[in-house]
């Protein structure tokens, strides 16, 4: 009698190559970024990964559910930097520097995530509540612009929340050229944002504002 042999594991799992949620995500992320998060239907995301759609379903409920994790992947980024220590303690300047240092580099280690968040309009409950996430954190920013105002840190005469707008335009704006593995490091991009951007609010001495007055009369 001829003894039956077991099938190997990998037979079992023919449809799945591989692949667990982390995977499926990276590639719905890519996906919804190069077509946009409404064209890119399950069917789509099964082709490109080369798995049935049950397959998919075996590792997150829906479509909704991958666009879910994807803005909580950027937003998670965000949030935890406003609770790290340099962001909570010393001078309110110091504070919101380390702030957008620690978006600079959130920005650059999740790029597609953060991407994905910056283009998400509201069409479904889970953008709207990524975008209220996303104006809970900009309202702590702007906080501790003005914070750094009362101090006397920095810049009196622009608005907090134009500030934060200004701020974060510059900084989102990074997603648009800027590719991993270049010529600039995460922290050598995040020193240059804030070379831009915080030389311009700090508040000057006599001698700085004379330079600079002196300057101008010059142009």
């Amino acid at each position: 009698m001829t003894e039956t042999k077991p099938e190997p594991q990998e037979a079992t799992r023919r449809g799945r190559p591989g692949y667990d949620q982390r995977g499926i995500l990276e590639v719905a992320v890519e996906a919804f970024n190069e077509y946009g998060y409404d064209a890119t239907s399950i069917g789509v995301l099964a082709e490109r990964l080369g798995l049935s759609k049950s397959a998919i379903y075996h590792h997150v409920a829906s479509k909704d559910e991958l666009l879910r994790l994807a803005l909580d992947e950027a937003l998670d980024g965000l949030e935890g930097v406003l609770t790290e220590e340099s962001a909570a303690t010393g001078p309110a300047a110091d504070r919101l520097a380390h702030v957008l240092r620690g978006a600079v580099r959130v920005l650059v280690e999740r790029l597609p995530y953060v991407t994905l968040l910056l283009r998400v309009r509201g069409n479904t409950d889970v953008e709207r509540a990524a975008l209220a996430r996303r104006r809970a954190f900009d309202r702590s920013v702007a906080a501790l612009v003005e914070n750094a105002r009362d101090e006397g840190s920095v810049r009196a005469d622009i608005d907090p929340g134009i500030v934060t707008r200004l701020l974060f335009g510059m900084i989102n704006s990074i997603v648009e050229w800027y590719r991993p593995g270049g010529a600039e490091s995460a922290d050598q991009l995040a020193s240059d944002v804030l070379a831009v951007a915080l030389d311009g609010l700090r508040v000057q001495d006599a001698a700085d504002r004379e330079t600079l007055s002196a300057a101008l009369r010059e142009d």
